[in-house]
């Protein structure tokens, strides 16, 4: 039995999630990536794991690659990227997965609005900039300012900027479309309200909910992620907005982090990304919950049906924080990686960053230093822990 996963660069969540979770379950592991290099240094605990360049972003490649190898039992990815070339592979060689068409409709943040719009559970002005002469042009001569401006595909907050004016918009997205060659980018009306995350899992039969994250962003006009806290259940009516969002997408299979605000009771979906939390929520989620949360995951893609009750545990209370860079220039001093119990909470501090590395300023989840992850029983408790941590600790950039 064999799983195919594909992936892009390395992350944590394969890493410490599901290259774990696989060798738990028993079937072998092949990575089709096309930074093979890159992952063959990341697993010196996985030595079973084989690793084969792909170029994953084709799907043909993909299809060709796993039929001229060993019979499939699973194609599955945890990258934004690549859910559509997965997807399009697990139905070709008839496996379970998820449906290409909703993974589409995610991925590209154009037609999801278009898809909600038609479905009549949300409506939200929105054009797609294509070049340059469209950013004065008729898509965007009734733009609702402020609006968002970010790519159609894009990810992690990368080139998302709220824009005042038409002047704000010609600026920004110039600018951008220079360092994106032939990329598409949106420009949407600003929804107001708090941000929250919805969690959840399903296998096409049943769809689990497990709770989600109330996220604090950076000032605008960006929307850096800088503390998530976790929600083990939101409103009832909240929770069943979003989900009628969802299934006017399609999604409904394996897992999906959704970002949406909520503002004056209505719940509207910013973005829906059809995988698995990121940026090491999902390692904490697991955590929280008492789940094995990324066996579940694998096993909706090996063709297992999900327990009707996942029994998850809701009495823990938890917090990530993301100490971020705010200037270009060298890391010279830093924490190292720390496991601590403080006062009944437990905290794990993960450099993200070497010493002695140089970056640029990226207005992204690029920017982040370091992920602390703190969990305990109450949010008093956590939160004084991390504050706690935090004051202890020292980040120093140079020019």
């Amino acid at each position: 039995m064999r799983l195919y996963l594909l992936a892009l660069n390395p992350t944590d969540s394969v890493t410490e999630g599901f290259l774990p979770a696989a060798a738990r379950l028993g079937p072998d592991v092949t990575i089709l990536t096309d930074q093979p290099d890159a992952h063959r240094a990341a697993y010196p605990e996985h030595p079973g794991v084989e690793v084969l360049p792909c170029d994953v972003r084709d799907f043909r490649a993909v299809i060709t690659r796993i039929s001229t190898h060993h019979r499939p039992a699973a194609v599955f990815t945890n990258s934004d990227h690549l859910q559509t070339q997965a997807a399009l592979a697990a139905q070709y060689f008839g496996l379970p997965g998820k449906d290409w068409r909703a993974t589409l409709r995610c991925k590209d943040k154009g037609e999801m609005r278009r898809r909600l719009a038609a479905a009549g559970v949300d409506t939200v002005w929105s054009a797609e900039i294509a070049e340059p002469a469209d950013l004065t042009g008729p898509p965007v001569a009734d733009a609702p300012y402020p609006c968002v401006l970010k790519p159609r595909e894009g990810v992690a907050s990368e080139d998302v900027v709220l824009v005042e004016d038409p002047a704000d918009l010609v600026a920004h997205g110039k600018e951008i479309l220079a360092r994106r060659p032939g990329a598409t980018l949106v420009v949407e009306e600003y929804l107001p309200g708090e941000l929250y995350t919805l969690e959840t899992l399903g296998d096409g039969r049943v769809r689990h909910v497990l709770g989600g994250f109330h996220t604090e962003v950076s000032p605008p006009p960006y929307f850096i992620e800088a503390r998530m806290t976790f929600v083990p259940a939101h409103p009832e009516p909240v929770v069943a907005q979003v989900l009628a969002q969802l299934d006017a997408l399609g999604v409904g299979f394996g897992a999906c982090h959704t970002e949406f605000v909520v503002h004056e009771g209505r719940a509207r979906v910013i973005e829906v990304n059809y995988r698995a939390i990121g940026d090491q929520c999902d390692l904490l989620l697991a955590e929280l919950l008492d789940l094995p949360l990324f066996e579940h995951i694998l096993r909706t893609h090996l063709g297992e049906p999900l327990p009707a009750d996942l029994e998850p545990r809701r009495d823990r209370a938890a917090r990530l924080e993301y100490p971020c860079a705010d200037r270009a220039g060298t890391l010279v001093a830093a924490p190292q990686p720390t496991e601590l119990h403080v006062g009944g909470v437990h905290l794990t501090y993960r450099p993200l960053r070497r010493v002695g590395e140089r970056h640029e300023l990226y207005r992204t989840n690029r920017d982040y230093l370091g992920v602390l992850r703190a969990t305990g029983t109450g949010q008093e408790a956590v939160d004084q822990a991390v504050a706690n941590f935090l004051a202890a600790q020292r980040w120093e950039i140079q020019p």
